[in-house]
């Protein structure tokens, strides 16, 4: 006949005194509390394993760990008893899940998939991306585990933004948020990723395009920009900004060792040495590879009366106080307001491109390989992109940079289209005739 136990009380085990020995107090159904000599009440468990083995499982020490507490325990291990599972296996588990856990946080996770996304990223891009992460993300979601983290719990920074009408930030944070969720996925923390149901979770901005003035004036554009009272390095930038429409950042921080006069081309390294102090220095062409600029005979006059200006210095458009810094970013656009113009809604110095890419497409003449390559756009089916990375169609854009500076003086005292432009006859001494024996 099996023994009665008496259940336990908190003032006996409060009262129990240690002895020369170790001696349990019984609490019945396994759960007894070990007294050592040194003092120390420990709570154990003493069962029968699913294969039939005596095991004996440690929950705490008392009175960190109370009766009632203990009691919790003991039931839960013979839960898991009666559906067969082993309870010290299921408390190995639980500290090793509770361990990746703390360790699989998702401000962890994310600054792993910063580290090897900025393998392929610009050093600029990269911090603003962890910038980026450091203020809108981490605060909410950086301490917590990614298992625990539901579509809701995403879509809170997301919608903060959006409440304050940050929709570009909004869409970026999804997108950030994604690709970590993915990666944990991706690492068997989690099986699916919460982050998809997230597309289309908050309002979309609509797209604002840089403004550019229609064809249709630019006999005025030219004629304000011959007119225009500022400094003369101000003026040729902003003509020679029309002329190759490039970039601001490809324009400001050119150097004269970029420019091969003989050959009438100029070589935009992917990236450049940066100027100490000035933000950005280091960018060169947007794709981050080299890019090809043909120099009409036109572009080439303005380079050489830039170069009476700048030409002991190592930047082509230096600036007006301190040479070895480049130009502000706003000079374009100030110029263009001086001129006249709202840059917000008529022309800005990005809308040049816009304009001659505009002019090109509407002549008839040319590519779009060749068009796309000038406009250092990237091509964004990956296939194709495979076939024609390589192909700079060098020669038809040496023809058609020349084309639209012709058409420009062409534009300067009355305005043509450029279908008609294209068309005249071989008399018209553009380079039309040219592009037509090729």
């Amino acid at each position: 006949m099996a023994r009665t136990v008496t259940p336990l009380t908190d003032s006996k085990c409060e009262a129990a005194k240690p002895r020369d020995k170790d001696y349990k107090l019984f609490d019945g159904q396994g759960l007894f509390l070990l007294v050592k000599p040194s003092g120390v009440k420990t709570w154990r468990l003493k069962f029968t394993r699913t294969d039939g083995r005596e095991g004996l499982a440690t929950f705490g020490n008392y009175p960190a760990l109370g009766l009632k507490a203990a009691r919790d325990r003991r039931a839960e291990a013979l839960e898991l008893l009666a559906h067969g599972q082993d309870p010290i296996e299921a408390a190995k588990l639980a500290k090793i899940e509770a361990a990746n856990a703390r360790t699989n946080t998702f401000e962890a996770l994310a600054r792993e998939w910063h580290a090897t996304c900025s393998r392929k990223w610009s050093p600029g891009h990269a911090e603003t991306v962890l910038r980026r992460m450091e203020l809108h993300l981490f605060p909410t979601l950086g301490a917590r585990p990614v298992a625990d983290l539901k579509a809701r719990d995403l879509l809170a920074p997301l919608k903060a933004a959006e409440k304050r009408d940050t929709l570009e930030l909004a869409s970026r944070l999804r997108q950030h948020v994604t690709g970590i969720m993915r990666m944990a996925v991706q690492a068997g923390h989690i099986d699916s990723n919460p982050a998809n149901d997230l597309q289309g979770a908050t309002a979309t901005g609509k797209v604002q395009h840089r403004p550019a003035l229609p064809l249709e004036r630019l006999p005025e554009l030219l004629g304000r920009i011959e007119a225009d009272s500022g400094r003369r390095l101000t003026r040729l930038a902003v003509t020679l900004t029309l002329h190759v429409f490039i970039r601001s950042s490809e324009l400001r921080f050119a150097r004269w060792e970029e420019i091969d006069f003989e050959r009438a081309l100029w070589t935009i390294p992917g990236d450049r040495q940066p100027i100490e102090g000035v933000r950005y220095s280091h960018r060169g062409a947007k794709m981050a590879t080299p890019h090809l600029v043909p120099l009409s005979r036109q572009a080439l006059e303005l380079l050489v009366e830039v170069r009476q200006l700048t030409g002991r210095l190592d930047l082509v458009f230096a600036g007006d106080h301190d040479h070895w810094k480049p130009m502000s970013e706003n000079t374009v656009n100030k110029a263009l307001r001086r001129m006249g113009y709202d840059t917000q809604k008529e022309v800005c110095g990005h809308g040049f491109r816009t304009m001659a890419c505009s002019a090109l497409v509407e002549s008839g003449l040319w590519s779009r390989d060749a068009v796309e390559r000038q406009m250092s756009h990237q091509e964004r089916n990956s296939v194709r992109a495979a076939y024609i990375h390589k192909a700079e169609h060098i020669q038809e854009r040496r023809l058609m940079c020349q084309w639209w500076a012709d058409y420009l003086d062409a534009c300067r005292e009355q305005f043509v289209t450029p279908f008609e432009f294209a068309h005249r006859g071989e008399d018209a001494g553009n380079v039309v005739t040219i592009k037509r024996k090729v």
